[in-house]
């Protein structure tokens, strides 16, 4: 294979894992063409580590916390020449064929725009972090397969969007449709680019063949704190207002009404309901503001079939998140 492959890992204060992850990336059958690390401001000796003891990494310290949207940006912006960029958490290990695996699915068809890698449990690598995400017209966004055994997972197939935590994109793709949406910050900034890349008529696939190992949350510390709730309900609101035309918002309201209201039930009983409801009304303002930005994707009546798709799939996905 031919193609030129960047690798790009944002890292903040991940002095725990970062050296695993780049060992890793050393045991690839096929070795990336860059190996790019974005510290975001840490102050736990990662960049110092990263810069000491990996020479042939490209070390890239912004000096203050520019969010996991911040970091890859920078490192996309650095492989501009590169038929692909693989975006990698900083908490994974990666199988020594996992690039390769990545570039052979991509190279199949030039509509793919993102493949996403088999993610594995770090505690137990026989069960699934994620095999895929999907989105559903309740609103929510969630990983394939978590906590199933691995062997449920083993065809190469369409997913609504890729996790960005280990996937590679397409970068004459990702040039026609613009970068990651740094007003996400972090969280379901993957979901807004897959689906971007959807409405233009581009596919995410899910390729079981390359793995990962994944920790999880290494980065914001838990499954659920403040943070995480905040910035995922207000991005929420916003990913929905960027993507859907005023008609299919209509369309959607009742099923997004009781999906946001189960939502806010249930971090009101984990002790975030506040949080939560904070970063909905933030959500509705940063959705007002992004409109007189020209942040939202206008309708273009060419892309109708391509909105007709994504409904269905939605409106599947509800029941596929509960079966």
């Amino acid at each position: 294979m031919s193609a030129s492959t960047s690798v790009v890992i944002p890292n903040y204060n991940g002095i725990e894992y970062i050296e695993a992850c780049l060992r890793a990336m050393r045991s690839q059958s096929l070795p990336p063409d860059r190996v790019i690390v974005v510290d975001n401001g840490s102050t736990d000796g990662s960049a110092e580590l990263v810069r000491e003891q990996f020479p042939e990494v490209e070390l890239v310290c912004l000096g203050t916390n520019t969010g996991f949207c911040g970091a890859v940006n920078t490192g996309i912006r650095m492989s501009k020449k590169m038929d692909y960029c693989v975006l990698l958490n900083n908490d994974t290990e990666a199988e020594e064929d996992f690039i390769a695996e990545l570039v052979m699915a991509m190279e199949k068809d030039r509509r793919i725009f993102s493949a996403q890698a088999k993610m594995l449990k770090m505690s137990n690598p026989a069960l699934i972090d994620d095999a895929g995400d999907l989105y559903c017209s309740l609103g929510w966004a969630f990983a394939r397969g978590k906590g199933k055994e691995e062997t449920l997972f083993t065809k190469e197939e369409p997913v609504f969007f890729a996790c960005a935590g280990a996937a590679i994109y397409r970068m004459s793709l990702l040039r026609k449709i613009g970068p990651f949406d740094e007003r996400h910050f972090a969280y379901l900034e993957d979901c807004d680019i897959g689906w971007r890349a959807r409405i233009y008529g581009y596919r995410n696939i899910f390729v079981p063949t390359a793995r990962v190992r994944h920790v999880g949350s290494a980065s914001s510390g838990s499954v659920y704190n403040l943070f995480k709730v905040k910035n995922t309900s207000r991005n929420s609101i916003y990913l929905i207002s960027k993507n859907m035309p005023l008609g299919q918002i209509l369309l959607n309201l009742p099923l997004l009404i009781p999906g946001f209201t189960v939502k806010a039930i249930f971090f009101a009983m984990k002790g975030y309901g506040k949080e939560y409801l904070l970063g909905i009304g933030q959500g509705f303002r940063m959705s007002a503001e992004g409109a007189k930005e020209g942040r939202h994707i206008p309708f273009k009546r060419k892309y109708l079939p391509n909105y007709v798709r994504i409904q269905m799939e939605m409106w599947g996905n509800v029941l596929r998140r509960f079966l």
